[in-house]
């Protein structure tokens, strides 16, 4: 688990190049503290920083070239099946010098060429220059686990890495903000799509790669989820299930430093802990009392992972998070994230990995489950809704729907969308914070140009048209909210500090089998995730594998009605900046009822107040928050 930056640059001198590759390189050291790296070649500039796992040796750093340094890779992933590959193309005759995984890379695309992504099992973003065609080949895995950022400058120069902070210390990188993306941002809580906050910055989208020759770059995807279901028994997919988790728990424990794993009250990181039986789990919670001054046990997951771990013979660490600690690291939080995230668990999900890296340097984590086997509520209908369609025909359901869409909100309205069995009139993901009407009430003129929530996942819903009511929530989840929200958080918050997190059940093997479930042993009147909770119950008490989700819950609504938090977050609403993007005097009355009790405006608050402090961070203070503010990891 790495870093990587890179650019190719014909306008600016060796040793300006030099000097700009470092730069870039430590500005994510916090990536890789072992060991750095740069090389350059032709207009070529490759930087790294390594978090040592496979192979401690200095054989494995990067970058990596083969024999004769004609072909040169930076990557930032793990390669589960590498010895596998390596056995292949030591077959083949190719030499390697070291064990790492990095190297089946180079060797990988001398053999096979852009064909070695369908080979690959495991999480990966890198990008691979080869001398002899002149050409830059970079992918990112099916899942987007792995960050891959690129953008083009006015002048030619083109840059690349794992973190988008980084191309600040290229000189002819202009910093713009990308206004466009504020409404879907406010619906979504993350930055959707391919573009970025950074005017001209774009993220490779998952299972893609891009060739770049001749200043001319093609993009290409190479996978995609298909949900084709099998004819097995109930009996057989828990079989299949429970199998393929282990297996996949297993190739995800290879390491040459310690392995933890990250532990809730869920069944999702509950399973893959009693799979895995690491020698330590870790967890993190929040005290919020209630008016009768009972901790309530919603924000504390803290009791139920202690309780297994000790169920389990494992040693548990925990965390009791603070307002106070919230409030203070938020600005760095977003500095990490590069873009502004408004879920509110990236502060538990920094705080654990902070809690995690003092013990070990790997752990396993359990996102990934409800995208692939349909565990969030979302995904399920309510007993109403189901007897509902049981009663009404299919036809007459979807006419009332298609009849109230466009009319303004009534008593009922959602019921009638809900049930009318097509997602593309009700379902935006897991995120709803503003409507796209809300969203433009809010903005300045100048911030509503941008692409609304609704033509964002219309785009997606093209891709799977004809598919069922759960495949194609699960369909958009995967491809907006997965790679959006939950991944690039997983991924920045532990490796901030220089914690690699890795993801058992984001694994070709495990999609596999996922997508071959038919939609009523996922979701039905028993239990959302209904095979996996039943593969989970063979090496966990019934207790945690049919407890209900609960999430990363944080109090956040309780706290912005507390004064000192209400007063900190009014003064960056109506801060000399707020009014270039927002109407101050709605999202200060937003604040003022949620603060007074009139309304639970939580989440909109929360929404804007990230955007403004991620502002403030990168355009306030030129991205220089962690020299001036805050320790290194």
């Amino acid at each position: 688990m790495c870093g990587f930056v890179g650019f190719t640059d014909a306008v600016h001198s060796y040793e300006e190049k030099k000097q700009m590759i470092e730069r870039m390189a430590e500005r994510i050291r916090h990536r890789g503290p072992d060991m750095g790296g740069t090389w350059q070649k032709n207009k070529v500039a490759l930087g790294f920083r390594r978090l040592s796992i496979l192979d401690l040796s200095e054989a494995a750093n990067q970058p990596m070239s083969n024999e004769d340094g004609t072909v040169t890779v930076v990557y930032n992933g793990e390669i589960y099946n590498f010895q596998e590959l390596r056995s292949q193309l030591l077959k083949a005759g190719h030499t390697f010098v070291s064990s790492a995984d990095t190297e089946v890379l180079v060797h990988g695309y001398e053999e096979y060429g852009t064909e070695l992504l369908k080979l690959l099992r495991g999480m990966f973003s890198f990008v691979l220059y080869d001398e002899k065609k002149d050409l830059l080949f970079g992918a990112r895995d099916i899942f987007g686990i792995k960050p891959h950022y690129y953008c083009e400058n006015e002048d030619g120069t083109f840059l690349f890495g794992s973190e988008i902070k980084s191309f600040l210390d290229h000189v002819s990188f202009r910093k713009e903000l990308n206004r466009e993306a504020l409404p879907a941002y406010l619906t979504f809580q993350y930055s959707s799509g391919t573009d970025t906050f950074f005017r001209g910055v774009r993220k490779l989208p998952p299972a893609h790669y891009y060739i770049r020759q001749e200043e001319k770059m093609e993009i290409h995807s190479y996978w995609d989820a298909v949900f084709e279901k099998d004819s097995k028994t109930l009996e057989e997919f828990v079989d299949d299930v429970d199998r393929v988790i282990h297996e996949s728990v297993r190739a995800h424990e290879i390491s040459d430093v310690r392995v933890g794993a990250f532990l809730s009250g869920g069944v999702d990181s509950s399973y893959i802990t009693a799979a895995m039986m690491p020698d330590e789990t870790f967890s993190v919670g929040f005290e919020h009392r209630k008016e009768n001054g009972e901790i309530d046990p919603f924000f504390d997951e803290t009791v139920y992972a202690k309780e297994l771990s000790e169920k389990l013979g494992i040693r548990n660490y925990t965390k009791i998070v603070t307002p106070e600690e919230s409030f203070r690291e938020f600005s760095k939080i977003q500095y990490h994230m590069d873009e502004p995230q408004s879920n509110p668990s990236c502060v538990p999900l920094y705080f654990l990995a902070e809690l995690a890296r003092k013990h070990v340097t790997v752990v396993l984590s359990g996102e990934g489950a409800d995208e692939l086997f349909a565990g969030y509520d979302w995904y399920n209908d309510t007993k109403e809704v189901r007897s509902f369609k049981k009663k009404v025909p299919a036809w007459i359901r979807r006419s009332l729907a298609f009849l109230v869409r466009p009319l303004p909100a009534f008593k009922g309205k959602s019921f009638l969308l809900r049930a009318s069995g097509v997602p593309e009139y009700y379902f935006k993901g897991q995120a709803l914070v503003f409507s796209d009407r809300e969203a433009k009430q809010i903005l300045t003129p100048s911030c509503r140009k941008g692409k609304g929530a609704n033509e964002i996942v219309s785009e997606v819903y093209r891709l799977c048209k004809g598919k069922d009511e759960l495949t194609k929530k699960q369909f958009l989840d995967l491809h907006l909210w997965l790679p959006g929200d939950i991944l690039l958080k997983a991924d920045k918050m532990s490796m901030c500090h220089s914690l690699e997190l890795r993801v058992p059940y984001l694994d070709r093997c495990v999609i596999e089998q996922a997508e071959r479930i038919p939609a009523e042993w996922k979701v039905n009147a028993i239990d959302t995730k209904y095979v996996l909770r039943l593969a989970a119950n063979r090496c966990l008490p019934d207790e945690w594998a049919t407890r209900k989700k609960a999430g990363f819950p944080v109090p956040i609504r309780y706290w912005l009605r507390e004064e000192k938090w209400y007063r900190h977050v009014r003064s960056y609403f109506t801060s000399d900046f707020a009014s270039e993007f927002f109407d101050v005097e709605k999202i200060c009355r937003l604040l003022d009822d949620h603060y007074q009790g009139k309304a639970n405006n939580g989440r909109k608050v929360w929404t804007v107040f990230t955007f403004l402090v991620w502002y403030e961070v990168f355009f306030r203070r030129d991205g220089e928050l962690e020299e001036k503010e805050a320790p290194t990891s």
